[in-house]
């Protein structure tokens, strides 16, 4: 379902590139289009056959706040809550998550109408479908019409972010890095070529390639301080005295960061995944690198989550020659909150390096 989401983001970038081929440059803002392709795969991870683009959310002003996303204070420290309110932040949210439930709204009626006339084929049975039927099964389960939307929008809000956050600063890397750049585009001809679009099982060939998105990673965790974890008794964490019920949080960004595990730790650099850290993984074992988290709460969507941003950036990569507006270096800003977007706008210019019938 997600590579056909894929193969659908690099058409929609080509088609843009033969609307607009006449002017001297055809350039495009990423963050917007990675935040839409991310969408569309949570989206219809939850239901079925469902696009974002197709929902009526794409062209609302309120909805698209929720892609661009908000610091809010209170989310970090609750006492400072009164801060969001003198901002307009909290007015603000409270708004878009009545857009959100709304449409959340509609999506299950129109699945308990399928349901009423067995309309719905085992392809169809999504992840809403999954919770309907628990609950019309089995009474003790305490599902409810508010839990079902609550959990499908803790899975698209999950789902999107993170990963549009990733490919935007991987592109922006990559542009700042040609080197890298030019590397992983003639390791993608060696192994794929350019006779045929690279597909999911081409990605264990691309060492380069991976470490390219350990690199990104690394630099760049999309929660740079995880989720908050709560002691449920008094501990002793290296040598501090931590009371019951005292929120913690793991720093991702200063720990992938340390100077005493990593040479030059603020470049750059992947091919230290090819010479130094060969066995360094993201599966949580390795605790130098755990941009999804380690342990019980680590991230779920792990596994899905790699599977996009390989494939995505390999087709992107190999799809299409990639440059900046003037050939300015990207500017690689932060913005504050729990996940760590790119303070600007990441406009492209591109053009196609394959034959036309390959973005068909």
């Amino acid at each position: 379902m997600f590579a056909s989401e894929v193969n659908l983001f690099i058409k929609g970038l080509y088609l843009q590139w033969t609307r607009n081929r006449s002017e001297s440059k055809v350039v495009v803002e990423m963050k917007k289009r990675f935040g839409d392709l991310t969408t569309d795969m949570a989206v219809r991870t939850v239901i079925a056959g469902k696009r974002y683009s197709g929902t009526g959310v794409q062209n609302d002003e309120e909805s698209r706040r929720l892609q661009e996303g908000l610091f809010m204070v209170s989310d970090a420290v609750p006492l400072f809550g009164w801060v969001d309110s003198l901002t307009g932040y909290k007015g603000k949210m409270k708004k878009t998550a009545i857009v959100m439930d709304n449409i959340l709204e509609g999506w299950m009626k129109e699945h308990k109408q399928k349901r009423k006339l067995a309309s719905i084929n085992e392809s169809e049975q999504d992840f809403m479908h999954v919770m309907l039927s628990i609950m019309e099964s089995d009474p003790d389960a305490q599902i409810s019409d508010t839990t079902i939307k609550g959990t499908c929008l803790s899975l698209l809000l999950g789902g999107y972010d993170t990963t549009m956050v990733t490919l935007t600063w991987a592109v922006s890397l990559l542009l700042n890095h040609r080197h890298v750049l030019r590397k992983v585009q003639d390791e993608l001809e060696k192994h794929v070529g350019r006779d045929r679009q690279v597909n999911e099982s081409d990605v264990k060939n691309l060492p380069y390639l991976r470490a390219i998105v350990k690199e990104t990673l690394r630099l760049y965790p999309p929660a740079p301080l995880n989720g908050p974890h709560e002691a449920i008794e008094d501990c002793t964490l290296a040598g501090f005295h931590i009371s019951a019920g005292t929120r913690l949080f793991a720093n991702l960004w200063k720990l992938q960061r340390d100077p005493r595990i990593w040479s030059d730790p603020l470049d750059f650099r992947p091919d230290r995944f090819i010479e130094e850290h060969v066995d360094v993984e993201m599966w949580g074992q390795n605790f130098e690198l755990i941009p999804f988290g380690s342990g019980r709460r680590a991230c779920p969507g792990t596994a899905l989550a790699l599977q996009v941003l390989h494939l995505t950036l390999a087709q992107l990569l190999q799809g299409f020659k990639l440059g900046t507006v003037s050939d300015l270096p990207i500017d690689m800003t932060e913005s504050p909150g729990f996940i760590n977007p790119k303070a600007t706008p990441l406009e492209v210019a591109f053009r196609p390096r394959l034959a036309p019938s390959l973005y068909a």
